[in-house]
């Protein structure tokens, strides 16, 4: 839950992720996309965000795990007007692709990395 728009919410991210050394990869506004062509969306936007450092480990154990990295991070309002904010748990790695224990290392690194970016993101 985020006391901010969505564009500072992922502002704040972007920050963040910054902070401590991701490469951006992308900006996505999904509402902005869909008003281009004449559809309604409530705000939401994504930011794609990366490092070798961490997302190239998991790709060693399955190079599969590439369609779930870079990172990412959806920011949206919801119909109470509530800005939300989310990530893929990086566990789900282990499980979608069968991961065995030399990739618990690197997978719960980036697990804690996407909860400090979310509560970084969200609260102050």
């Amino acid at each position: 839950k985020s006391t901010r728009s969505v564009m500072e919410t992922l502002d704040r991210v972007e920050a963040a992720a910054k902070a401590e050394g991701f490469f951006i990869i992308a900006r996505v506004d999904h509402s902005g996309a869909a008003e281009s062509v004449s559809l309604s969306l409530r705000p939401t936007a994504l930011l794609v965000f990366g490092k070798p450092q961490g997302g190239t480990p998991p790709m060693q154990c399955d190079q599969r795990t590439g369609i779930d990295l870079p990172l990412k991070a959806l920011a949206w309002k919801d119909e109470a007007g509530q800005v939300w904010l989310g990530m893929a748990d990086p566990a789900v790695l282990k499980a979608r692709y069968g991961l065995g224990a030399a990739c618990d290392a690197p997978l719960n690194a980036m697990q804690g990395v996407v909860h400090k970016l979310l509560e970084s993101a969200t609260t102050g």
